[in-house]
């Protein structure tokens, strides 16, 4: 949703680069219909036609649903663009302010708040516009006064979202149950902590119809007072000619919308909604020099290790990679300044779609590095940062593990290629204008990549720089489907396409399952999304016709225990769990613990800085980024440590009130001491799983196996706690049990015991003993033990796999089988869903809420409409047919919104067994048991994955025959 403008000739001073944020349907095109109308070159669309025109939806589909899906640019004389939904992220990394649109009628939503956060994450400066205010006079039919109110409460709503982030407490209000602490950075902004980001009288809110293509905004004023007057409760008297007191009349009623009101047709043609959004931008955005020196912490924070690695690296180098930093932090657009590009993403286009000739009129040839057999060109969404970026220069593309201190590495060559770039163009909406050059400040399209960048990079014309730092994204996509051709010889045509899906869309995953199936998976955003991805497999880029699953949901698997129950838990008594490898030379005792909800929600949302400090190196890059930590070049480590240690006082603290202090603190301790034993976390080295090795104090050296034999304990090291700096590095390393003059034959090398130990942890962690799906929030306390040879196994080892695999074999089954004797239990994805209804509507979309196992949250109805408002939880796996469900119950009059909220529990036993006396007395032999929702899930994800699944299938039925004679 990025867009540059700037004039012909024009400096980067001249230069404004915004973008459009808003909720689904609060405006988005219609209000770039206008600025294109206004001040867009060649007239793309009349002053006549704009607000219908949607200019910048130019797929057919975008079209015929009248929604926006992909993100556009285009280039004005001043600034403007537009795009939506979830390609946020790709727009707002490449814009230095923003548009935050909101309805007028209904107010703030919740993509309003995942608007206000990205623009804060990524430092833009918000500008307000408050829409669709046509509907309150024509369709709400307000008073002056009561629409002042309304407006009021809008604004200061918004205001109250975006100083919750600035003030460093923004706590997400779709899960209050993990309201956690956000170390949060300040923005930066002129206005100070205590004062409102969106003020009328400052000039950056708009009151706008996008529809009729009227606005205005309240505009600077001598004296001050009179201006502030204007928006708070004070009165002008017009005998003083003073702001006093108050009145029943406030001024922005008397002087603003009374006389709206009463000439509304006559006044709102005065009124362009354009001039004031574009002389808004240009006085209360800053242009990209002033930009770049604020957002440079951001784009290229100064992280702590490499500050260490400068110092062993060539001087010249650490000074060259300063050097570049400092032209992007003040966008040098001169000739001589290196070249700094940043590819927010890639996307494709027809070559039919593509100019066919160049600069000088030459015939151009697009057929080569970036074009594909599907008869697409793949071009990069890019800015230039700093320099001049030329066509047919050579550039470097950096990925974002490439690391500039240590380029002499060869671990370093990997993430790092030269390039010729073919044609620079500049983006106009749906068309594409070939040009020469770009200077820093501008937002441009390359060609020339496409087999070189996935999804995001950074371009540079020397090795000495920094790659820019990952983009956020809202959510991870959750709407997962298996792909298959109709026709199986198509397979190899369909992983092509798949695998340039992958590339064009930025917001989709493609994966292989891991199942016995092997299928294709790929996971969209929500419905509408999937269908998109699904018709532009079909039409484009794998040209087969295909087939698509049913939806597939992914779960978790752990144990029981919630609140004060897991701590309870933590102070029990529970039995090891035993395994022995099948020659017998090694012994795992293993014993499990739930971990409390708030750390294993800061574990997953911390995947990316976990991989980088654990592994030293990023991981999915298409993730959800948790833009807490290093946006100003602080500890990432030292930040991540506070905020395990503080929801650990946070879940201690809520569950104050049913534990004594005594019980409190020694569950505080214990949990502490656990974060400073971590071995490994799992699955993938960065889950939210924990591997502890024994307790020094605790555990016995020695185990004696059942023919006699002494086993000797190896104690593992706490690496990720060394990593995390939440124990010092020679604290880490804990001493081992074995003499290690002991004779290769009796004693295995130490480092490959323990590899495989890890190895297996996880494995158990990736695949759950229920259904197969990935561990959440447990801690895994092991014991390994090696046990000398005896006659027997001597003789047996030759029988057997080799050593390491036995080893991983025995703990992965040791954790499983942990797992299974502590009461498992699923864990399911949910929704956050908010839903608009008449009243007539309402019970019927209880109904469909109640069949869908939803958890209504609160209701509201919206002031001075007939609507209201209902938030809930909804389980993904009920929310493949419920807008559907929604519609068809309610003739169409109910909408519903749909956000990832949070992991949840399902409280029923899937191997549920009448044991008790009470259960017996209530549920017999179990043949009465109702269903069962928990086994009703595993088996159907059992299923899918090929497992076996424990069912009674009658198969010789045949009628009962009564015992009664007839008479």
């Amino acid at each position: 949703m990025a867009a540059a403008a700037a004039a012909e000739g024009r400096g980067p001073r001249r230069v404004h680069n915004t973008c459009i944020l808003a909720h689904v349907d609060h405006g988005k095109t219609s209000l770039a219909d206008h600025l294109i109308a206004a001040y867009g070159r060649d007239r793309r669309v009349s002053e006549r036609m704009a607000g219908s025109a949607r200019v910048m939806d130019h797929l057919e589909e975008e079209q015929r649903r009248a929604i926006t899906m992909k993100s556009s640019s285009i280039v004005l004389r001043r600034g403007g663009g537009d795009g939506g939904g979830h390609r946020v992220s790709a727009a707002a990394r490449l814009a230095d302010s923003a548009l935050v649109l909101v309805d007028a009628t209904e107010g703030v939503r919740v993509q309003t708040h995942a608007a206000l956060r990205q623009a804060f994450f990524e430092r833009l400066r918000p500008c307000l516009v408050l829409n669709k205010m046509d509907r309150l006079v024509t369709e709400l039919r307000l008073s002056p006064a009561e629409a002042r109110a309304r407006l009021r409460r809008i604004v200061f709503e918004v205001n109250s979202i975006y100083s919750a982030l600035r003030s460093r407490s923004y706590f997400s209000t779709l899960d209050a149950a993990c309201a956690l602490s956000q170390e949060l950075p300040d923005h930066g902004d002129a206005a100070g902590d205590d004062e409102d980001a969106f003020q009328p009288q400052n000039g950056n809110v708009v009151f706008a119809c996008a529809r009729e293509g009227w606005g205005f905004r309240l505009l600077r004023a001598d004296p001050a007072e009179l201006l502030k007057g204007l928006w708070g409760q004070k009165y002008f008297d017009e005998r003083s000619r003073t702001v006093v007191g108050k009145e029943a009349t406030p001024m922005f009623v008397k002087y603003v919308l009374e006389p709206l009101w009463s000439q509304y047709h006559k006044m709102t043609r005065k009124l362009r909604l354009a001039e004031a959004v574009f002389d808004m931008v240009v006085e209360c955005t800053p242009n990209p020099i002033a930009a770049q020196a604020t957002r440079v912490a951001r784009l290229m924070p100064a992280k702590t290790e490499q500050l260490t690695a400068a110092a062993l690296c060539p001087a010249v180098v650490a000074a060259e990679v300063e050097k570049v930093r400092k032209c992007v932090a003040t966008c040098n657009a001169s000739t001589s300044a290196p070249v700094v590009v940043f590819v927010s993403k890639m996307f494709a286009v027809p070559y039919r779609f593509m100019p066919s000739k160049g600069v000088n009129g030459e015939l151009l040839n697009h057929r080569g590095s970036s074009s594909t057999e599907s008869g697409e060109c793949f071009l990069a969404f890019a800015r230039v940062f700093s320099g001049v970026l030329r066509a047919g220069h050579k550039v470097f593309v950096l990925s974002p593990m490439y690391d500039p201190l240590r380029g002499g590495d060869d671990t370093m060559e990997k993430h790092v290629q030269e390039v010729e770039l073919k044609h620079l163009y500049q983006m106009m909406g749906p068309d594409l204008e070939i040009v020469s050059a770009v200077r820093a400040g501008d937002v441009l399209a390359i060609e020339g990549l496409g087999h070189h960048v996935l999804k995001n990079a950074t371009l540079s014309s020397t090795k000495n720089c920094q790659p820019f730092s990952g983009m956020m994204f809202q959510v991870s996509p959750m709407l997962k489907v298996a792909i298959e051709p109709s026709n199986p010889s198509d397979l190899g045509a369909l992983v092509k396409g798949l695998k340039l899906l992958n590339q064009a869309d930025p917001f989709i995953e493609y994966t292989v399952s891991q199942s016995q199936r092997g299928e294709h998976v790929l996971a969209a955003a929500g419905d509408i999304h999937l269908e998109h991805c699904i018709k532009n497999l079909q039409e484009r880029f794998a040209r087969v016709q295909l087939e698509a699953s049913k939806p597939l949901v992914s779960f978790k698997e752990t144990i029981q225990g919630e609140g004060a129950a897991i701590m309870e838990s933590l102070k029990a008594s529970q039995e090891f769990v035993e395994r022995t490898t099948p020659n017998g030379r090694f012994t795992v005792r293993v014993k499990v613990f739930r971990l409390p909800n708030a750390v294993t929600k800061v574990i997953e949302d911390s995947k990316e800085l976990l991989a980088q400090i654990i592994e030293g190196e990023s991981g999915n890059s298409n993730g959800v980024l948790d833009s807490r930590f290093s946006q100003d070049g602080g500890d990432s480590a030292a930040t991540l440590r506070q905020l395990l240690i503080n929801a650990i006082d946070s879940d201690l603290e809520s569950l104050s009130a049913q534990l004594d202090d005594e019980k409190t603190e020694s569950c505080r301790k214990m949990l502490i001491g656990y974060l400073q034993r971590i071995w490994a976390l799992g699955p993938l080295q960065v889950g939210s799983n924990f591997l502890l090795p024994p307790d020094v104090k605790s555990s016995d050296d020695v185990l004696t196996s059942q023919d006699g034999r002494e086993g000797i304990l190896v104690r593992g090291t706490c690496h990720a706690s060394e990593r995390l700096g939440l124990v010092r590095a020679s604290d880490a390393e804990t001493t081992i049990g074995i003499d290690c003059s002991q004779s290769s034959a009796d004693v295995p090398d130490l480092e490959t015991v323990k590899n495989s130990v890890a190895s297996g942890f996880q494995l158990a962690t990736n695949a759950g003993p229920l259904c197969g799906e990935p561990i959440w929030g447990l801690a895994f306390l092991v014991e390994p033990y090696i046990l000398p040879d005896s006659a027997d196994a001597t003789n047996q080892s030759d029988h057997y796999s080799n050593f390491s695999g036995q080893i991983i074999s025995a703990v992965r089954e040791a954790c499983q089988a942990a797992i299974l004797e502590s009461k498992p239990r699923l864990v399911e994805p949910m929704y956050f869903c908010e839903l608009t209804t008449p009243t007539e509507q309402l019970g019927a979309m209880y109904a469909v809420l109640g069949n869908s196992r939803a958890r209504v949250l609160k209701e509201e109805m919206q002031e001075g409409t007939s609507l209201f408002t209902v938030h809930a939880y909804l389980p993904v796996a009920e929310s493949s047919e419920f807008s559907k469900k929604l519609r068809n119950a309610t003739a169409g009059a109910a909408s519903a919104l749909l956000a990832f909220s949070h992991w949840e529990t399902v409280p029923q036993d899937p191997f549920f067994v009448p044991k008790t006396r009470e259960e017996i007395e209530e549920f017999g032999d179990g043949s009465n048991i109702g269903p069962n929702l928990a086994k009703k899930l595993m088996n159907s994800v059992r299923r899918r994955k090929g497992l076996h699944v424990e069912e009674k299938i009658v198969e010789y039925g045949t009628k009962q025959r009564t015992l009664a004679k007839k008479v």
